[in-house]
């Protein structure tokens, strides 16, 4: 997937600590239905923190939400780390002019 020219830059910071890439970028605007890494993710008209364990994208597993929607839903990825705490998760939002709806 290639990155939104309208997204944000978020890079290294909201990285995992292991450094190693996951698939979707941080960073990345994506829509819902596309999400195929771990990681925390802001839906972009709510605001709303997903977090996306690893086992929830792993192939051949039934999709543990889905959003039916007349709009596309689209996230943004703030980390690869699905559990990143929430107050490290509005930091990384607010550094990067981000909505949140979750603290």
């Amino acid at each position: 997937m290639s990155k939104n020219a309208n997204s944000p830059n978020i890079g290294a910071a909201a990285s995992s600590s292991s450094g190693r890439n996951t698939g979707t970028p941080v960073g990345s605007q994506v829509p819902y239905d596309s999400i195929n890494s771990p990681g925390a993710y802001i839906q972009n008209t709510t605001g709303n923190l997903f977090r996306i364990p690893a086992d929830a994208v792993q192939p051949g597993r039934s999709p543990a939400m889905s959003i039916t929607s007349r709009e596309p839903q689209t996230v943004t990825k703030i980390s690869d780390d699905p559990f990143i705490t929430v107050t490290k998760a509005a930091q990384v939002c607010a550094d990067h002019d981000i909505a949140q709806n979750f603290l």
